[in-house]
This record gives structure tokens, sequence and C-alpha cells, in this order.
């Protein structure tokens, strides 16, 4: 298991962002989609997709450092919609996953598309970044998803472990300029842009969504390999923040996001296991995922050994 599990009470998050390869953080794949721009050169989104490559990739974003292995993966893809000039308008997908204990498997953390993603870029123009300062809203959306990640991949390793990486991404947020009608996804207002996200993850009210985080995979997932029963039960009961967090506010962003990105793989988990259960998972999911609840039956269907 990482080195960082000795190590994180004492994490400190560097607010300067200095380029050592190294011990950097991120194995990041970049991709830009400029296919639906027609007649134009794309040269710039080539340019582009290299810039922030090279960004993401050796870009040091804390003070700890990282041996290869434990980099975290992770992708970056940016869909250009528009482009008027060096403004662009765009959608930007992000994931990560961790790796699960003594498997092969990697457990996906975060599974997101933003949509609002308008920004300024010219060709060569380089990718200056400050968590402290609001340089372009390229380079503080791009680093306001690098601090989630990295705090939402820290969570899963030790209880409330990502706190330092999300005062930074809170810290940026509030830099970034909020004017009223702009599409430029930073609006305090609403429920589904990256306020909403980073106000989620450190509202105390929703404090057991980071709970699950910890639980679900630390003492879930990574002890399956060796006590497969063991890690189903401390899954299951997981479940229950995500149903405490769904009855006390259904609308919570930071809950739908977990549930898009666990979905899958909780159905899976409950393919195996008792009847009961099977029964138990089933239910709690349908309940916090109404629109998705006939995906739930694949757990009763599944066959089970008890």
């Amino acid at each position: 298991m990482r080195r960082r599990l000795l190590t994180i009470a004492i994490i400190l998050v560097s607010l300067l962002a200095a380029n050592n390869l190294a011990a950097q953080e991120l194995k990041c794949d970049v991709r830009v989609n400029a296919n639906q721009i027609e007649g134009t050169d794309k040269t710039i989104f080539q340019n582009l997709q290299t810039a922030l490559y090279d960004f993401l990739n050796n870009t040091k974003f804390t003070e700890i450092n990282f041996r290869q292995a434990e980099k975290i993966e992770s992708s970056i893809l940016v869909n250009i919609k528009q482009r008027e000039g060096a403004t662009f308008t765009a959608e930007i997908s992000v994931a990560s996953n961790r790796p699960v204990y003594k498997t092969n498997y990697n457990s996906p953390i975060i599974n997101y598309m933003d949509r609002k993603f308008l920004f300024e870029y010219t060709d060569g123009q380089p990718i200056d970044f400050n968590p402290n300062t609001y340089i372009s809203n390229l380079t503080s959306t791009i680093g306001f998803y690098v601090y989630v990640i990295l705090g939402l991949d820290f969570d899963t390793f030790s209880l409330n472990g990502g706190d330092p990486f999300y005062a930074v991404a809170e810290r940026i947020a509030d830099a970034a300029p909020q004017e009223l009608g702009s599409d430029n996804g930073w609006s305090a207002s609403g429920r589904q842009n990256r306020h909403a996200i980073i106000s989620d993850i450190n509202n105390s009210s929703y404090q057991s969504l980071r709970q699950f985080l910890y639980e679900y995979h630390r003492l879930g997932l990574d002890v399956m390999s060796e006590k497969p029963e063991q890690g189903r039960e401390i899954i299951l009961n997981a479940l229950n923040h995500l149903r405490s967090v769904y009855e006390r506010n259904s609308m919570c962003y930071f809950l739908q996001l977990l549930i898009e990105a666990k979905r899958d793989e909780i159905i899976q988990v409950f393919s195996e296991g008792s009847q009961k259960e099977k029964t138990e998972a089933s239910n709690i999911m349908k309940a916090i995922d109404p629109s998705q609840s006939s995906r739930y039956d694949a757990i009763l269907q599944s066959s089970s050994r008890y």
C-alpha cells in the first residue's frame, strides 16, 4: 500500500507549482477533441493538448514525493464545441481511479463531465497556474479538478485525508470570476457546477460521504482479495452513509457524483454474497438512485452461494 499512508497526517500542499517529474502526482491521459470544429487548422488543438499534457504530468502540485507506481491514474478530455477567435466553448470530462490492494483492479473514483468550460487560448500560450490567483479560466478549471482528484484519492486511503487539497480547490473556486449570467462554470448559484461540488465536499452536513470514501475503499475493497465476506460487509455498511445524506438532501451534488462513479462497481461487488446482503444493497441503491432502479435488479438476479 502506498507509502503516503504513513505520512498523510503531515501533508502540506505546496502553494507554488514547481516542476519535478520524478516526484509528480498524476499520471494523466489528456485529449483535446475538436471534431465538431470544421474548416479550421487543427494545429492549435494539437498544441493545446500537448501543453495540457505537459502541465498535468510535469507540474508538482504538492510537497509530497510520489514514486512512479504511486501516481494517480486519471484522464481529462476537453471536447471543443465552438470556437470564435481565441475563445473556446467546450466540455471537460474528468476521471480518476485508484488501485485495490493485492489486485490488478482499479476502482473508479470520479467520472464527471463539466458542460460549462469557456476559456481563451492562443497558440503557444504558456499554461501559467497559481492556486492563489486567477490567471485564466483554462488553468483555474484544470487546476481545480487536479485538487479535487487529489482530495478524493487521499480520502480513500485515510479518513479526511483530502482536507488540504479541498482547501486549495475551494480557494481556486473563490478566486474565479462569478459575473451574473456568466457561462464560465464558476457561478456560486445553482446546484450543478464547480462551486456546488467543492461546497458539498466541505459541508460538514455531508461529512459521511467522505467517511464512505474511506470505509468503502480502504476498509472494504482493499481487504476483499483476502477476506471477501468481511470486505463486502463493510461496503454494505458504508452504503448507509450514502443513504443518510440522501435522506437529508436528495439533491446533494457530491452524492450524485459518487453514485454515478460507483454504480457499476457496487452492482459487481454484490454479484457475490448472501441473499440478505444482495437484498439490502439493492434496496439501498434503488432508494438513493431511483432513476436507475432497474439496473440494481442485476444484484438480485445473480446467483447466491449462501
